[in-house]
């Protein structure tokens, strides 16, 4: 599970490569449009190889729903708030998702707030601050500004809400059935948004464009989202999303090492922080479990 959870966060960091440049080819929320256009295009292609029938009636609206909190909410409320924030602080904002996912469990998955998850959290989030170099007291917190941060942790909050539904409700369905319906619709409502609002935008096509809209569309996307609902319908919903704050760690990494751009010593001590703190959250506490009397291995 640890080596599929390590993928799947390079998949997604890597992926902020291909979508930062994306920005010169695509409207923003056109190519995440294409891209999980693409990604359901490919899924639909397995699910009609592998002959998965159709999700059962009860199962349509859980599978709308994730649509829209997963795969549309998120990705407008990010375009939306890059639009006047930087994108470091998009990221931080976007990966509040596991702390609002903690309160949820907690109350709605039976998934305890205890002390080594709670700790671990706060840890690898302070790692992420330095990994993006974001100083909290220095942030707007007015006007647009307020207004746009607010959108962003909209975006978080709503993929919190997608996880507890699919940990809740869908858990026990195939995970290409869910995959492939959530993402159609998610797909249909990022169209809808980008026809209205970004209309008559240039696109400009080329190979480093097509490049761009593969990777995200069929690894980052296709495959990504399979691993994470897999991963997520296995585990603990809490040490699954914060084993995610090693995605924007990799994309800033991604980013020194494909990009030009600058890693400052601050940011290598924030990986460290973010480690720590995956670690504390995933790692087993307490002692082992006691052997079972004669009694009970007899009754």
């Amino acid at each position: 599970m640890n080596l599929l959870i390590l993928l799947l966060c390079f998949f997604w960091g890597s992926n902020w490569v291909a979508m930062k440049l994306s920005v010169g080819y695509f409207p923003p929320v056109m190519f995440s449009g294409f891209r999980f256009l693409l990604s359901s295009l490919v899924l639909i292609a397995i699910v009609l190889y592998k002959r998965i029938p159709l999700p059962r009636r009860e199962d349509w609206k859980w599978y709308a729903l994730c649509g829209l909190l997963q795969t549309t909410t998120p990705f407008i409320a990010n375009q939306l708030a890059l639009q006047h924030m930087d994108a470091g602080i998009t990221s931080v904002l976007t990966f509040t998702m596991p702390f609002w996912l903690l309160i949820m469990g907690h109350f709605m998955l039976r998934e305890r707030i205890t002390a080594p998850k709670l700790i671990g959290l706060v840890i690898g989030f302070a790692g992420l601050l330095m990994v993006m170099d974001i100083r909290v007291g220095e942030m707007d917190w007015t006007g647009i500004t307020l207004i746009m941060e607010l959108v962003a942790l909209s975006g978080a909050i709503a993929w919190a809400m997608a996880n507890v539904i699919i940990k809740k409700y869908v858990r026990q369905n195939d995970m290409m059935q869910f995959t492939t319906w959530q993402m159609i619709i998610g797909t249909a409502a990022l169209w809808i948004y980008s026809l209205i609002f970004e209309w008559g935008q240039p696109i400009t096509w080329g190979w480093a464009a097509v490049a761009c809209l593969l990777y995200a569309g069929v690894l980052a996307s296709a495959l990504g989202f399979l691993l994470w609902t897999y991963i997520l319908s296995k585990g603990e919903a809490v040490k699954a999303s914060v084993s995610l704050l090693l995605v924007p760690v990799i994309g800033t990494l991604c980013g020194w090492a494909f990009l030009g751009e600058t890693l400052k010593p601050i940011s290598m001590v924030g990986i460290i922080f973010v480690a720590a703190g995956i670690g504390i959250v995933n790692m087993k506490w307490g002692g082992t479990k006691a052997k079972p009397t004669k009694k009970e291995v007899s009754a």
